[in-house]
């Protein structure tokens, strides 16, 4: 009897350390995926954080707006209606703000410059902001025949000597009467002449009657909409971050194959690129080079008609080999006179800008991976 009595709790002993043992398996795993997923959700914030500052740019606009600086069509919206929502952030780069954006019920792409650089940096734009304290020209005073002079001066530079920049001159005023009462106030002249610094404005300007170049919706100081692009993902599927942390890079090609647009539909996006390709190659106000073929940079419509997404490194030719004339003398300076051009980040330019660089330049290139 007594044998019987203890029978039943020794043989509960190893169950009850088997239980405790999944018990402190289970209690551990469980703190492995909570930590892991908070340091995860904690980089996500701090890079969300520090790459999408949409109410920090917003506020600056406005208050320039307020205080009578700058103006604008797109500033009412933004700054008093609030009808010019900041809907998804597409950032990569912390000064160069881009979000999916809402105006007045129709989608569009709200860009945003953060900040003035004064160094060349090929990883945003190709193109240095030279203007120190933000929309300090024209000055009061200024007179339309005077601001036309400036932009002449600024388009000689940028494009070179073309016959016909009194046209763009004249195209790039109306653009800046933003209310369309005939005549450009200052506000709408300090806007235009910040926003005639980013190459893809410009681009914008020249080719609004193409169809592959995004149209230009509206603008408030340096922060402008462009309309959005339906598909802006070349081929594949866009999945969340999450999800793509845990899917094999095998898979991943598969399924970017599946859901890649068939070949006739392909053929037509590749004919619209080189449509694209000749507008800017060849086009009425001089030419420009794309120093960032990915795919990244390019989408479609419903239709499958070629849409640009990014056209920030898209550049003219002329100012191209005057930066990399600059560049190439202060490096040479600095370093060594054997040295002629040294870039610093991988993929600075691509095959086009090298190829139309060493037609001109007979010099060397030393690429340094940073």
């Amino acid at each position: 009897d007594v044998v019987s009595l203890c029978w039943p709790r020794w043989s509960r002993t190893p169950d009850l350390a088997r239980f405790s043992y999944v018990r402190m398996k289970y209690l551990f795993f469980s703190w492995l995926a909570v930590f892991v997923g908070s340091w995860i959700i904690y980089v996500q914030y701090s890079t969300y954080t520090e790459l999408c500052r949409g109410k920090d740019c917003k506020k600056i606009i406005c208050d320039k707006y307020k205080t009578g600086v700058i103006d604008g069509p797109a500033c009412n919206s933004l700054c008093v209606t609030e009808t010019l929502y900041f809907g998804k952030c597409l950032s990569t780069k912390p000064n160069n703000q881009m979000y999916l954006g809402i105006w007045d019920n129709l989608p569009g792409v709200v860009k945003c410059q953060m900040e003035q650089a004064l160094h060349l940096d090929f990883g945003t734009e190709l193109e240095p902001r030279k203007e120190i304290v933000l929309f300090d020209k024209p000055t009061r005073g200024t007179t339309v025949q005077k601001f036309k002079e400036m932009v002449y001066s600024l388009f000689k530079a940028k494009l070179g000597d073309q016959g016909n920049l009194s046209e763009l001159v004249n195209l790039i005023l109306t653009v800046a009467d933003g209310d369309k009462d005939g005549q450009v106030s200052l506000g709408e002249a300090k806007s235009a002449w910040a926003l005639l610094q980013l190459n893809e404005f410009l681009l914008m300007v020249i080719l609004q009657d193409k169809e592959h170049t995004p149209k230009l919706m509206g603008f408030c100081g340096d922060l402008y909409v462009m309309e959005s692009v339906e598909y802006t993902s070349l081929y594949g599927v866009s999945l969340p971050w999450v999800i793509e942390l845990f899917i094999p890079s095998g898979f991943r090609r598969s399924m970017d194959q599946l859901f890649t647009p068939s070949w006739p539909r392909k053929a037509k996006i590749a004919i619209g690129l080189l449509e694209f390709v000749e507008d800017v190659f060849h086009g009425p106000y001089g030419n420009f080079l794309m120093c960032d073929t990915s795919a990244k940079n390019l989408g479609y419509n419903d239709k499958y008609d070629l849409k640009m997404v990014d056209m920030r490194k898209i550049v003219p030719e002329t100012n191209l080999k005057e930066l990399i004339k600059d560049l190439g003398t202060s490096l040479e300076t600095t370093f060594t006179k054997k040295v002629t051009l040294v870039f610093l980040e991988k993929k600075t330019c691509q095959l086009l800008c090298f190829y139309k660089i060493l037609q001109v330049f007979p010099i060397r290139f030393i690429r340094i991976r940073a």
